[in-house]
């Protein structure tokens, strides 16, 4: 009895310290292998006689029966715990955000992304869209706008100028997306009715200034074309791009040489606690400037003005982009710091559409 309470005490003590399987199996083959401690007490019994047998088997195959199940015992104890720690090591945090797909990963620059906005605002009135070069003669950019000889904005500080020709004229970067007026009142017939989305550039660069920058102006030709129309499609842009039931809209008078007359137009807005709210408020926001196209611009074009008239207004998009998404700084927009892109952009499905919702 005492011999046998020692072996099994030695045999537990070891199954409990068997560090891994490998370990437990070669003490499982130690103890009741063919040749094992255990199964050696076992073929003793053949040789006993039946008193001995009687009273000795009890007690070989119950130690036998305790150290089988306790093998069985710690190597299921063994496996949950090589379970956890290949479960530890491979562990995924579901709480962290799915990663996107590779098709929604990259994302559209708010200026492509106003642009679109606008484009689908217009085409809704009935806008289509027109384009023209960047590069255009003195005679598109200025001359056919009602530009008169000795205007400051033909001088150095205001246009960039390339260098002359063979004929010794000098073309520029178009200061404004004007010129593509000219070259649609040139190619169709009325009624006309665009918006023309473009870069133009400029001498100017601060915080909200830079040499080339985004603009979309609008043209209508016909012959009932009025001032009417103008703050109507105006004042239904307004809401819309901005996405507010109603606007206050302020006519001033102003000066530009292809509009006569011409105006100002400020917007109606709140400045409380920094942030710019359209369509509440007592503030003004100057916001566009617009007309009715001058005659000489109309006979420049070959078209008469006793027969058609019509209406032009511009604004800028970098612009009215800072003000709908709150943008402090106009300089990001051109620095290419995807940390500020992938703030600021939009997703690559966000089609802007008027029954979907401009901004979603």
């Amino acid at each position: 009895m005492t011999d046998l309470d020692t072996l099994e005490r030695d045999l537990l003590a070891q199954v409990a310290a068997a560090a891994d399987e490998a370990s437990l199996e070669a003490l499982r083959v130690a103890a009741l292998g063919k040749k094992g401690s255990v199964s050696e007490l076992l073929k003793t019994l053949g040789a006993m006689s039946p008193e001995e047998r009687k009273q000795r088997g009890p007690l070989i195959n119950g130690l036998r029966d305790r150290v089988q199940g306790a093998i069985a015992q710690r190597r299921d104890a063994l496996a949950e715990a090589a379970l956890e720690a290949r479960l530890a090591a491979e562990r995924i945090d579901v709480t962290l955000p799915l990663r996107e797909a590779p098709e929604s990963r990259g994302r559209i620059h708010p200026i492509s992304q106003v642009i679109d906005e606008i484009t689908a605002i217009f085409a809704d009135m009935g806008f289509s869209v027109a384009e023209g070069p960047d590069i255009e003669t003195d005679e598109l950019n200025f001359t056919a706008l009602n530009f008169p000889p000795g205007h400051p904005a033909r001088e150095m500080h205001d246009t960039f100028f390339l260098a002359p020709d063979a004929e010794g004229k000098r073309k520029v970067l178009r200061t404004h997306t004007s010129p593509v007026q000219i070259r649609t009142m040139r190619s169709q017939t009325s009624p006309i009715r665009v918006i023309i989305p473009g870069r133009t550039y400029r001498h100017d660069s601060d915080q909200t200034h830079t040499p080339m920058f985004h603009q979309v102006e609008g043209l209508v030709i016909d012959k009932a074309a009025n001032i009417a129309n103008l703050k109507w499609v105006l004042e239904a842009f307004c809401k819309a791009f901005f996405e507010v039931d109603a606007v206050k809209m302020r006519f001033r008078p102003s000066f530009f040489p292809f509009t006569e007359p011409s105006a100002e137009v400020d917007i109606q807005c709140s400045r409380k606690g920094g942030e710019i709210r359209f369509g509440e408020g007592t503030d003004w926001l100057e916001i566009l400037g617009c007309g009715m196209v001058h005659p000489n611009v109309l006979r420049n074009c070959g078209l008469d003005p006793s027969e058609v008239q019509g209406f032009a207004f511009g604004v800028g998009i970098d612009r009215i982009a800072m003000l709908k998404y709150g943008m402090p700084d106009l300089r990001p927009f051109f620095e290419a710091d995807l940390r500020w892109i992938e703030h600021y952009g939009f997703r690559p499905l966000d089609v802007p559409s008027l029954i979907g919702g401009l901004t979603g």
